[in-house]
């Protein structure tokens, strides 16, 4: 098995207009896939992009529901519901262009299967995920907002998602679909690329990049550093590029261009 993750800068712009769509990007990754399948099973996760973000960043969902006032309680939950609704479309589009390359794709809603509990995920109903891949389906599941048993609600990233799948079901492989080539030990264009990169070197680099990295409202590139220092424990991981044609293909056959973080 493996796990794609989907980055949101890959199947849209986020510095456009809200809900843009890469199509083709989309189809060219759902064809990549295809050339695996279904001899190779496979999960795919994907991020907010330029559809859950505006939503989550204007309504301020990771300040959750307590101590605020009824109007402003209103407010937030409303906010939750267009994330939330907002994150469908972008995964109907994503699902839709899966399907019209020949894959299975199935949708299935995160916040419904995912509890979180001051900012981690501790419960996911993942049988009907397992159930989909043993009757050779594609789930295709998604950053979303979600229940909080601290704070309310919160933000639910794609990467945490991966990080528990990971752990259950055991993957050979994840592989971070990005707008850029890998990780560097600088910002993008001004570090040096690196292309092996062990669990143990993840915490120092982290150091170095806080404060240089672009973050979104799931955390950014520390974020999935940090996701992946756990999931490292369990897959081989890839960071590549997902806007060039044939980067997936490499990592998943094992010989591509990008970052690889080996267990």
């Amino acid at each position: 098995m493996i796990i794609v993750k989907l980055g949101g800068s890959v199947f849209s712009d986020k510095s456009g207009e809200p809900e843009n769509f890469r199509e083709n990007v989309v189809r060219s990754i759902a064809g990549e896939i295809k050339d695996f399948y279904p001899e190779e099973d496979f999960i795919v996760v994907h991020g907010g992009g330029s559809f859950g973000h505006p939503y989550a960043k204007e309504y301020r969902i990771r300040e959750g529901l307590l101590g605020l006032s009824e109007d402003a309680l209103f407010w937030r939950k409303k906010g939750f519901s267009l994330t939330h609704h907002a994150m469908l479309r972008a995964n109907m589009k994503i699902v839709e262009a899966f399907i019209d390359v020949g894959i299975p794709a199935v949708s299935v809603s995160s916040s419904s299967v995912f509890l979180m509990d001051s900012d981690r995920v501790v419960y996911g109903d993942v049988e009907p995920v397992r159930k989909l891949i043993e009757t050779g389906f594609v789930p295709v599941l998604f950053g979303d907002v979600a229940v909080d048993l601290a704070r309310g609600v919160d933000i639910l990233s794609g990467d945490q998602i991966v990080t528990y799948l990971t752990k259950l079901f055991r993957p050979r492989k994840v592989i971070f679909l990005m707008s850029v080539d890998g990780i560097y030990d600088g910002k993008p264009g001004e570090g040096t690329l690196l292309f092996e990169l062990s669990p143990d070197e993840i915490d120092n680099l982290i150091k170095r990049l806080a404060g240089s990295a672009g973050t979104d409202v799931t955390g950014g590139i520390i974020n999935k550093l940090r996701e992946a220092k756990e999931i490292a424990r369990f897959a081989e991981v890839w960071f590549v590029n997902g806007l060039v044609p044939g980067r997936l293909s490499g990592a998943i056959r094992g010989d591509g261009f990008g970052t690889r973080i080996v267990p």
